[in-house]
């Protein structure tokens, strides 16, 4: 049955092929699109590649290969597309819709029919999403707030005595730690207790081993799976039993309180039922996302911070720019309000760039509603689909000029992102099945980074070289920082302890759109 985002489609059409659907069932002129050279008999294009850095793998045969190309192994042929025509196209939500597969597919064991997972004709993603995109609202990231601030508070702290004790301070580690007990308190109220660890959470351990495994399976024969992956798959149940039991927890510990959780995400998924049906999620289904959220809700912002915290380190002259935005935008605000994160615009460019150059979620795939024409060139039957390679579209020279590697925030400045073409920047994917807690993510990135510039100067390593580690997501790999204590706004540290009191409003200035995207389709 075709697939939409909101049912199946006519009952007449042909099933479509069930598990993993190579490029030659669904592209009629498949050898028209370029492959790397030297490809082997049985193999397909696995000379030079390393199964640790497939989308990096992807990126060099990108820059030799064009806007649209196809890769092969072990059997399975997969196209790519990354010029900015064709991913506009494969934006169209009348044509195209998401596309399952790849290593999102070999996460649905542990997350099933979940937001990230689900197939277009599962029920329950759109049970889901009516159900909680409410906890995204307006008023909602209002009281995630101060939540924010009380975790960045602990994060701050863990800081100042690294620093105090003269040691570079590990940044995708603290991130991840940082983001994790964000979404964990604001989403479930629950502490991890991260850090008062000297080792991350062993839900973190298990969240890691589940990506990891799921990008693996991709780098081996299907039916040799089970053999050469024995040790790692007995690993891999062992990490998904360790999630669920957490999981399982959590819930029995919220359905046994009184109070609940202020109609937190979790209060959401067990107590609100959908709006016009009534129907409510399961038990099951609420594990499902539950682990989805914290996952989805933590590993990918701790990757943006991580690449930003990067480039602001070896640009000082961006990081100073940054800086002077939050001493002229919160003042001597000791606990910046909901509304004075909003104002930080340059900041939040510093953000946008670091997700252009390294998208956390590095692709997404889409397929094809119906037999279509992709950019007016490559036909593709129903089912057909491609992988858009976000991290080579968001360095397409024809959007990003002739220097796209260079680290640029004024590229989204509002006069530059008016004048850029639709769909050419997708952090969080696109249409119907984009990232619903986008906001969120962007919220709290750039409450953060506004608070470390607020407090330290950032001093790199100078040997370090930005080495990208790949599981799913993407992480620099290695990343410490040196810090330097600025002088703090007056009053602004005996605030700190008060950070969990409601923020206070303040009056949000004219600007241009918060959200570097524009027109409808976007």
């Amino acid at each position: 049955m075709a697939q939409t985002t909101s049912g199946a489609g006519p009952a007449t059409e042909p099933a479509l092929p069930r598990g993993f659907r190579g490029a030659e069932l669904g592209w009629p002129e498949l050898h028209r699109i370029p492959h790397p050279p030297h490809r082997l008999p049985l193999l397909g294009d696995v000379i030079g590649a390393d199964r640790r850095t497939p989308v990096q793998d992807s990126m060099r045969h990108a820059r030799q290969l064009g806007p649209v190309f196809r890769r092969k192994a072990f059997g399975k042929e997969f196209v790519f597309v990354w010029g900015a025509g064709p991913a506009a196209d494969l934006a169209d939500e009348s044509r195209f819709a998401k596309h399952v597969g790849l290593g999102v597919a070999n996460l649905r064991p542990v997350v099933g029919d979940a937001l990230f997972t689900a197939y277009n004709h599962e029920p329950n993603w759109q049970l889901a999403h009516d159900v909680l995109a409410p906890g995204f609202s307006r008023e909602a990231m209002e009281g995630y707030h101060p939540m924010m601030l009380a975790v960045a508070e602990r994060l701050t702290d863990h800081w100042d005595r690294e620093l105090t004790a003269g040691r570079a301070v590990d940044v995708p580690g603290d991130m991840t730690k940082l983001t994790l007990e964000t979404i964990a308190r604001t989403g479930f109220g629950h502490d991890f207790g991260s850090f008062e660890r000297s080792r991350p959470h062993p839900f973190v351990s298990a969240m890691v081993g589940t990506l990891s495994y799921a990008q693996r399976l991709n780098t081996v024969p299907a039916p040799l799976a089970p053999y050469l992956l024995r040790r790692a798959s007995r690993r891999n149940e062992a990490d998904m039993t360790y999630l669920n039991r957490t999981v399982d927890d959590l819930v029995l510990a919220r359905r046994a309180s009184d109070g609940g959780g202020d109609g937190d995400l979790l209060d959401r998924m067990l107590e609100t039922a959908h709006p016009r049906t009534g129907e409510r999620l399961s038990a099951e289904n609420v594990r499902r996302q539950v682990i989805t959220f914290l996952v989805a809700g933590h590993e990918t912002t701790s990757g943006a911070l991580s690449f930003a915290l990067h480039y602001l380190s070896r640009h000082p002259e961006i990081a100073a720019r940054a800086r002077a935005e939050v001493d002229a935008v919160w003042g001597d605000t000791a606990v910046p309000g909901y509304d004075q994160v909003a104002k930080l615009r340059y900041v939040r460019r510093v953000l946008d760039e670091a997700l252009r150059l390294w998208p956390t979620a590095p692709a997404f795939a889409r397929e094809a509603r119906a037999d279509t024409v992709l950019a007016g060139d490559h036909p593709m039957k129903r089912g057909a689909w491609a992988l858009v390679l976000t991290m080579m579209l968001h360095r397409d020279p024809e959007v990003w000029g002739i220097d796209p590697e260079r680290f640029d925030p004024d590229r989204f400045d509002p006069k530059a992102v008016r004048a850029r073409a639709p769909h050419t920047f997708k952090p969080f994917g696109t249409g119907a099945r984009a990232c619903i807690g986008r906001q969120f993510a962007l919220h709290e990135a750039t409450l953060v980074l506004g608070l470390l510039l607020r407090r330290y100067d950032l001093r790199p390593d100078p040997d370090y070289r930005l080495r990208v580690t790949e599981r799913l997501t993407l992480m620099p790999e290695g990343l410490r920082l040196h810090l330097e204590r600025r002088p703090v706004p007056a009053g602004a540290d005996a605030a700190a302890t008060s950070a969990t009191a409601s923020a206070a409003a303040v009056d949000e200035a004219p600007s241009g759109p918060r959200c570097p995207v524009h027109g409808a389709g976007d």
